[in-house]
């Protein structure tokens, strides 16, 4: 690992525990709450956020999610396209996840945090500054996106323990 990588490990591993520490305790009635109806509940954020750094992060390296791979497409069972992360899904859709299973929330995460350290301990500085997204204005390198995600996750695991806070 570089200096660089060292400190996303370290943003990622917040995110991570944060979202341990936000589910811990919950019942199935607090994780799906939604404080208001167009309102994200507890389980829809930490999913989403989830499936956001597994997608981005298998990505950057050509790799399958481990949302298909280990299986947690058919363990959530949830009624959405087996490759939708979340984003741009309606008020409609978040009320339509279900999984209340804080367990199966966390595992994912864990795994999802595991393909993380997988794909950050073989990252170089250079490969940190090569461009992979030309369609923005600069053009986005591998670090950009990291940092994306890091900004992203943390964001969301922020807003579900504001959730936690309104509904235990």
């Amino acid at each position: 690992m570089t200096a660089a990588t060292d400190i996303l490990k370290d943003g990622f591993e917040r995110v991570r525990d944060n979202v341990a520490t936000v589910l811990d305790g919950l019942t199935p009635e607090q994780v799906l709450a939604r404080p208001r109806p167009d309102a994200n509940s507890i389980g829809w954020l930490v999913w989403h956020l989830s499936r956001v750094q597994d997608s981005h992060l298998a990505d950057l390296v050509g790799a399958e999610q481990v949302w298909s791979s280990e299986g947690f497409v058919e363990r959530f069972a949830l009624p959405y396209a087996a490759d939708a992360t979340g984003y741009g899904q309606s008020s409609a859709d978040v009320g339509a996840f279900s999984t209340t299973d804080t367990a199966l929330l966390r595992d994912y995460q864990q795994a999802a945090h595991e393909l993380t350290l997988t794909v950050l301990k073989d990252l170089t500085d250079q490969q940190l500054g090569e461009v992979i997204d030309r369609r923005w204005d600069p053009p986005v390198t591998r670090a950009v996106r990291l940092v994306s995600v890091v900004d992203d996750t943390a964001q969301h695991v922020g807003q579900a323990a504001y959730v936690r806070g309104l509904v235990s």
